[in-house]
């Protein structure tokens, strides 16, 4: 990847490590229904208007159907169970266990997209996070069955994040990543509803949860997801997911320094293997170690609307 590509996977790394933490202080007064509602409205708020701003927003609306698919894969789904499993587990660990997306990603290109399949060192890479990961719930998830379940539901979203990614590269890579992302978050916020209406709080949220939702929805959610379709355009599923590998080590810090979670040997040594196997599951080499081929073109210019439905 180019360097920039690596400043937007750092940023948006950044970014996404911080909404574990949020997402933890959000579910002490709010339904992982309504912490997920919320910051998913946020989102469409911002994203319609910087779509409008563009003139984009239009452009998708035939495409209605399969957009409601993917914000019930990829967002509505994975927002409310990671929002449920930080009920049970830490946000640290919430922030860890998503390092799955890559291997599903990995699992998946297996019979759906054999470009994005990892061979050689990108395989490797993939492994090493895994053992990374494997190290880390080994010490951190506990025996009790409801942090097993609150720990699946997170490996589960994870799955989601990676059947998304896949969609969004063979059925709208030729749209503006903004306009998708906008239609993504009008339709989750559409399929989350009833269940917001369902779990209203009994009386006002605290300060604290609702200031964190604020910030989920429109940094956590809104700008991240720009962020995050322009780098799957860009460089592909595969390697924007490693920002699961990189997230992990924010959340961590995040929630060790300022919701004083834990943090072990074992902790930095997993955290260590996932930032080793993330570098070899974007890159395929070793450090120090000059890429083969051509240099990296710059990415196409965006498409035209009639593009769009081609």
């Amino acid at each position: 990847m180019d360097r920039r590509s690596w400043v937007m996977l750092l940023v948006l790394a950044a970014i996404w490590g911080a909404s574990y933490m949020f997402i933890k202080i959000a579910v002490r007064d709010l339904s992982p229904g309504m912490v997920a509602w919320s910051r998913i409205a946020l989102a469409a708020i911002v994203l319609c208007g910087l779509a409008a701003a563009r003139g984009q927003f239009g452009r998708l609306g035939r495409r209605a159907l399969e957009l409601t698919l993917l914000g019930s894969i990829q967002v509505a789904g994975p927002f409310l169970l990671i929002s449920a499993g930080e009920t049970e587990i830490s946000s640290s660990l919430a922030g860890i266990l998503v390092t799955s997306t890559p291997l599903f990603t990995a699992l998946l290109a297996i019979w759906i997209d054999h470009e994005e399949r990892s061979q050689g060192l990108r395989l490797a890479g993939v492994m090493l996070g895994v053992i990374g990961v494997a190290v880390l719930l080994g010490v951190d998830l506990g025996g009790s069955g409801n942090q097993l379940l609150g720990g699946l539901a997170v490996v589960i979203a994870g799955l989601g994040y990676a059947l998304g990614a896949l969609i969004v590269k063979h059925r709208f890579s030729h749209a503006p990543p903004i306009a998708v992302a906008a239609w993504v978050m009008v339709a989750s916020t559409a399929l989350l509803t009833p269940l917001a209406l369902a779990t209203l709080p009994g009386s006002a949220p605290g300060f604290g949860p609702l200031a964190s939702v604020i910030v989920l929805g429109v940094l956590g959610t809104g700008i991240a997801f720009v962020i995050l379709y322009d780098l799957i355009a860009r460089v592909g599923p595969a390697r924007t997911w490693v920002v699961t590998y990189l997230a992990p080590g924010f959340a961590v810090v995040y929630g060790a320094t300022l919701l004083d979670e834990t943090i072990t040997v074992a902790t930095i040594v997993g955290l260590a293997l996932i930032l080793a196997g993330s570098w070899l599951a974007a890159e395929g080499r070793l450090p120090g170690r000059r890429p083969a081929g051509p240099a990296p073109q710059a990415p196409p210019p965006e498409p035209a609307a009639t593009d769009v439905y081609g």
